[in-house]
């Protein structure tokens, strides 16, 4: 098979198991952000073995391919985890004295957040209240709120990146 036959194989396979292979990382992970990050490379994988596919049941082939990259994410979260220890939270979780500029800096830098925050229009205004500055998660803005926790999911996102629109031209006009 040559490789524009492959390519364009490929884009077909994307189109028809998309979803199918999102929501399977997005079941195996519940994490919306890192399901989306396996779904893709779930195709870059799938791409990069095309050769080697016989061309039988290429759902199910498909479907494992995304199983084995969550399968490899989660272990690889799991040894992280385990790494760190119980030592590593103990000194990271100690107080430590910091210097007066740092301490200055890092209330400046979260008040500039915060009121970042607060110019977004709604929903995203209240979403990034919520998750970034008072810290709660998906799920806890989903019962607060009453809302689906996919909504609030993407309302995340959506207000990550407006944020990040808006951060970063202040840096450029200040």
């Amino acid at each position: 098979m040559e490789i524009i036959d492959a390519k364009q194989e490929i884009v077909r396979v994307v189109h028809t198991y998309q979803n199918l292979v999102f929501s399977i990382c997005l079941k195996m992970t519940g994490d919306y952000f890192v399901a989306e990050d396996l779904a893709q490379e779930t195709f870059v994988r799938a791409y990069a073995n095309w050769s080697q596919f016989d061309g039988k049941n290429e759902k199910a082939w498909i479907c494992r391919i995304a199983s084995n990259q969550c399968v490899d994410y989660l272990r690889a979260a799991a040894r992280k985890e385990q790494a760190l220890g119980e030592d590593y939270f103990q000194e990271e979780m100690a107080p430590q004295k910091e210097e007066p500029l740092t301490v200055y800096m890092n209330k400046e830098v979260m008040k500039g957040v915060e009121d970042a925050c607060l110019r977004l229009k709604e929903p995203y205004a209240s979403i990034a209240k919520m998750h970034i500055l008072q810290g709660l998660t998906v799920n806890e803005i989903a019962i607060k709120s009453g809302k689906n926790r996919k909504t609030i999911q993407t309302q995340i996102y959506r207000a990550r990146s407006l944020l990040k629109k808006m951060i970063g031209k202040e840096e450029v006009e200040g």
